[in-house]
């Protein structure tokens, strides 16, 4: 496929979905990983995977190359916190366009935030990471993680021809690594991956999704 599908796209909605089952685990107690507290809930969702895309997480994280990890910002998100950042950004697309049809605002929120029903994040197959040096340090990828097109002149795509040449390269070491190990790249958003859920069964031809939503973790007592 060379045309950019963005979430909101007929064809991810369309897609089938055949839960495997496979549990939410939680990325804190795998060492070699690096766990960000920026977008953290207060139950620990945002740090859950499922264990199929752990494995392939890690997999990835094999291939990297000596010195450099994957920070992991969010994974898991509960369904009403997806919907929430979805219409507080159509909202602010609402106010920039005020004479846009409907389609079009959820076409445009869409590239940067999934339509709730179809979000990978919801699924828990899906993470939004960067990369890091072992004692932390984030390496430049040309925007922060989850800058939106409009305050980084686009640069948040991950094919963005406006960033510097190091940060190109470390967008390819991240996409060589990660699609590697299975997993798919929401191309308007260099940070955001997924494995098993619509988006990824569309992109990679397999029959269906591996993951449908997920139930959140029980919160720790």
């Amino acid at each position: 496929m060379t045309d950019i599908i963005t979430l909101s796209d007929s064809r991810v909605a369309a897609v089938t979905e055949q839960e495997c089952g496979e549990p939410l685990v939680d990325l804190r107690g795998t060492p070699v990983l690096r766990i960000d507290p920026r977008q953290a809930d207060a139950d620990g969702g945002y740090a859950h995977l499922r264990l199929g895309a752990l494995r392939r997480l890690l997999q990835a994280q094999a291939l990297l190359p000596a010195g450099i990890r994957f920070l992991v910002v969010e994974g898991y998100r509960p369904p009403a916190l997806q919907r929430r950042y979805f219409e507080q950004y159509a909202a602010t697309l609402r106010a920039a366009h005020p004479d846009a049809s409907p389609d079009l605002i959820r076409e445009l929120a869409s590239a940067y935030i999934s339509p709730p029903e179809v979000a990978p994040h919801v699924s828990g197959g899906a993470v939004d990471l960067t990369l890091c040096t072992v004692d932390g340090t984030e390496l430049p990828l040309g925007t922060e993680v989850n800058a939106t097109p409009e305050e980084s002149a686009g640069a948040c795509r991950t094919g963005a021809a406006n960033i510097s040449a190091e940060a190109r390269a470390h967008r390819t070491l991240m996409d060589e690594a990660l699609s590697a190990a299975g997993f798919v790249n929401y191309p308007t958003e260099w940070w955001h991956w997924s494995y098993g859920d619509r988006y990824w069964a569309l992109l990679s031809g397999a029959p269906a999704a591996r993951y449908g939503p997920a139930a959140a973790p029980v919160r720790p007592v």
